[in-house]
């Protein structure tokens, strides 16, 4: 039985559906205004692999992750680059799916967009002022009144009261008290807006996620998941403003996963240790990249530096070392294996643990090529299944384990590699030992590991 952790109610729970069989899922995506870095990375993945193992078990997922596509963030840019923000937009849009691509990550079932939905966030605004949650104002700006939810701050542990002490008023705001948050904002010169009741204007962030999700998904659904950044004020305004409208849960099961840190550092542009995604990968394979972010469970930190993804690149080249040379297969024994694997993800998605036991089954594959290998080829079936419920070890081997690393494009090719180690192989039939392990020493100077085995030489860049 998978049980996960609920932000909700601080605890391990026994996952349970709303509707047998069934799942809903919606997890917050990019305001896209630029490309997409390390932290973006790690919520794609993360839910990524939660909508694999998800359909592995049997379920039938509806999978939504939005876009935000009007935002001030979005806004500024647009006009910093002196571009149409549609343009802008669309071209991050397509370099987030670009590098979903790259890392292995499936498309949701949907991806909305805040600007395709601006009939729905209206709706609910409209129903949010009629129920007595929310309020207009002369300017044409909407606000949400918190205090007429007796259970804001459920998701986050805050009180009202503390809130309240510690907020601002700032000057010339017309809010009736500092903790109301916008839904609407009335228009300003220069910037996008709509029509609406209340006059020209756009939506405030929080409203958008709320109308989307439940248009997607209705009034209740399983799973809301995003980074640990949004669990205040964003996620808890969500609630807000959604039971406050449908009067139905919202949410049953909140995931959120931790925070990405540089060197033990928060990752910041401030700091100078902000990556995009696309940085990593001249580095990096995509596959890498993926393999370390899924050697931290989801809600711990995950701390990026160099030897950590070099360790990752080690690891996987261990796994496609174990699956080279073997026949397809179908999938059978390692019953043990395929146990403790899902004992691991029904652990609340604990994929370090799901790791480990790849990597015992790896070690046995490689025990078995010795002298049972078509027991070691069923074996790496089940490998490359389990693997593929966490989005890697689906490449070929001989392609992984002599595809050059992007930083080693300049390297030998596959071609003078061939040559050297026919040369080397000629150079041992003649018993000229010294030639022999110069060409050896001149291919390892250059990166490149041979392996001597009982069906002849193979080879893999290091």
């Amino acid at each position: 039985m998978l049980k996960l952790y609920n932000d909700l109610s601080n605890r391990k729970e026994t996952f349970q559906p709303l509707e047998a069989g069934k799942v809903r899922m919606y997890v917050c995506g990019m305001t896209v205004y630029d490309l997409c870095h390390l932290g973006h990375a790690r919520v794609m993945v993360v839910f990524d692999v939660v909508y694999r193992y998800l359909r592995a078990s049997g379920y039938e997922v509806n999978y939504i992750r939005n876009i935000t596509d009007i935002d001030d963030k979005i806004i500024n840019r647009a006009n910093e680059k002196g571009v149409h923000i549609g343009d802008l937009t669309g071209e991050f849009i397509q370099a987030m799916h670009q590098d979903a691509e790259a890392l292995g990550v499936l498309r949701p079932t949907d991806e909305p967009k805040a600007t395709e939905h601006m009939d729905e966030i209206l709706a609910m605004i409209t129903r949010l002022i009629e129920k007595g949650h929310a309020y207009a104002v002369d300017n044409g700006d909407v606000y949400y009144d918190v205090r007429s939810f007796s259970d804001y701050g459920k998701l986050s542990g805050k009180s009202i009261e503390d809130l309240r002490a510690g907020a601002r008023v700032e000057p010339g705001d017309v809010k009736r008290d500092p903790l109301d948050f916008a839904l609407w904002k009335g228009a300003k010169p220069d910037e996008p807006a709509w029509d609406s009741p209340w006059g020209r204007g756009r939506p405030g962030w929080h409203i958008e996620c709320s109308a989307m999700s439940t248009t997607a998904l209705g009034d209740s659904f399983d799973i809301h998941g995003g980074g640990a950044d949004l669990t205040f004020p964003h996620h808890e305004n969500e609630i807000a403003q959604s039971e406050g409208a449908t009067g139905h849960p919202f949410v049953k099961y909140w995931m959120h996963n931790g925070f990405v840190r540089i060197n033990d550092e928060k990752m910041s542009k401030s700091l100078g240790n902000f990556f995009t995604v696309r940085e990593i990968l001249e580095h990096y394979r995509a596959e890498e990249v993926r393999y370390f972010i899924l050697t931290s469970h989801y809600r711990s930190p995950l701390n990026y530096d160099t030897e950590h993804l070099d360790n990752a690149r080690a690891a996987l080249t261990r796994f496609y070392t174990a699956l080279r040379g073997l026949p397809e297969a179908d999938a059978t024994g390692g019953e043990e294996y395929v146990g403790r694997f899902r004992d691991a993800m029904d652990d609340d998605f604990n994929t370090p643990e799901a790791l480990a036991v790849l990597f015992d089954l790896a070690r046995e594959i490689n025990r078995l090529k010795e002298t049972e290998n078509e027991a070691a080829a069923s074996l790496a079936a089940i490998l490359r299944e389990l693997g593929g419920i966490l989005g890697i070890l689906q490449d070929d081997p001989e392609s992984y384990l002599r595809g050059a690393a992007p930083a080693d494009e300049d390297g030998l090719s596959d071609e003078a590699i061939e040559t050297m180690i026919q040369a080397r192989i000629d150079a041992r039939s003649a018993k000229n030992w010294a030639e022999a392990d110069r060409i050896r020493d001149e291919l390892q100077a250059a990166g490149i590991i041979l392996e001597d085995g009982p069906q002849g030489t193979t080879w893999r860049r290091g």
